[in-house]
């Protein structure tokens, strides 16, 4: 594996460890600011409503000012946001600085994908965000371990100042390895045009909503698990132990998914399936949602989503290949958006449930 592509599975990683390593320490935001449950859970429902808005702006920056500036400046901005909320006074001011900050990191997510589909295609690609998914296998192992250290050691202010500090670190990885991939084409495309095409894009809608259905399933995880788990009567290390659990089930479907590929599955029938076993673990975790052993249905859940999210976004813009930021970044608006309101409404259902 070269050092491009090692580079790319970190960046591709980052976005969802800058979440997975938050959620242990929102109970010790709640209790630190006064606030409830749901007020906590702001944070995370806002954080992928900014993202979206964050998708759109760096996608469309990859475009006209190239892969490698977009990523440079979005990284700085991350780090920056992360040290603002280590100062700040109250909880609103946290909110602003996770918002800032999640708008920031969407460069992490939108651009990577942008610079893998500007040197693969079709197969290629499909196998390129298999290897993608198994790098994100790796972000709740160490995002939940890590976050759970670090609030023991220091409540938020310690997780803040550790994703800071890891930005600077992939920062400067970019600066000296990431290379500009952008192609330069004759000629601009009207992005009232491309976003009119998305929009009547009936194909393109199911793909995002599945996108964000899936990310919705998991992360309403790394949103309740802390407190499930603070109910049931474990620690936030116990938590934060959990994220094995779905690191092995997100590799074994990564490693499943490639096999499939290369076995001659179709992405098509390979995200059918997915969303079959989804289904399933749903039911289970529904059932279980009050004991310890909901972790075995939600392992079940993640399995899914690793064979489910290389398939969907591999196949996603195979026609938008002559604008792929911009077309990037309206495709991420639309399922960031779902992600968004999806997360704010399971906080009530939660709510409801308890």
């Amino acid at each position: 594996m070269n050092r491009l592509l090692r580079l790319l599975l970190l960046l591709m990683m980052f976005p969802q460890l800058a979440e997975t390593i938050y959620s242990p320490a929102l109970p010790d935001i709640a209790s630190h600011f006064g606030v409830t449950t749901e007020t906590a859970g702001l944070t995370l429902s806002c954080y992928f409503i900014a993202f979206a808005a964050g998708v759109v702006f760096w996608g469309i920056l990859a475009d006209y000012s190239g892969r490698r500036r977009a990523m440079l400046l979005g990284l700085s901005c991350y780090s920056l946001a992360c040290v603002v909320a280590l100062w700040a006074t109250g909880f609103y001011s946290v909110l602003l600085a996770r918002i800032c900050s999640a708008f920031a990191i969407a460069c992490a997510s939108v651009v990577t994908q942008t610079i893998l589909r500007d040197r693969h295609q079709g197969a290629e690609l499909a196998r390129f965000f298999s290897y993608m998914g198994i790098a994100i296998a790796l972000s709740p192992v160490v995002g939940l371990l890590a976050g759970a250290w670090l609030t023991t050691l220091a409540g938020y202010h310690g997780v803040f100042s550790g994703m800071a500090l890891s930005a600077v670190v992939l920062l400067l990885a970019c600066c000296l390895l990431l290379p500009e991939t952008a192609v330069r084409r004759p000629g601009k495309i009207s992005l009232l045009s491309l976003a009119g095409k998305i929009i009547r894009d009936f194909r393109l809608w199911q793909y995002a909503l599945l996108v964000a259905l899936f990310n919705i399933l998991l992360f309403s995880y790394y949103l309740h698990g802390p407190f499930i788990f603070k109910a049931l009567g474990f620690s936030d290390t116990a938590f934060g132990f959990s994220g094995i659990a779905l690191g092995v089930a997100t590799l074994l479907g990564s490693l499943s998914n490639a096999g499939f590929l290369r076995r001659g599955v179709t992405p098509r029938r390979l995200i059918s399936f997915a969303c079959l076993l989804a289904l399933t673990g749903c039911v289970g975790i529904f059932y279980l949602r009050t004991s310890i052993w909901l972790l075995l249905p939600m392992m079940w859940l993640v399995y899914a989503y690793a064979i489910a999210i290389p398939n969907l976004l591999s196949g996603a813009l195979v026609h938008y290949q002559t604008q792929l930021g911009s077309a990037s970044a309206l495709f991420g608006l639309m399922y960031y958006l779902m992600i968004g309101a999806g997360l704010a409404g399971s906080s009530y259902c939660y709510s409801w449930l308890s």
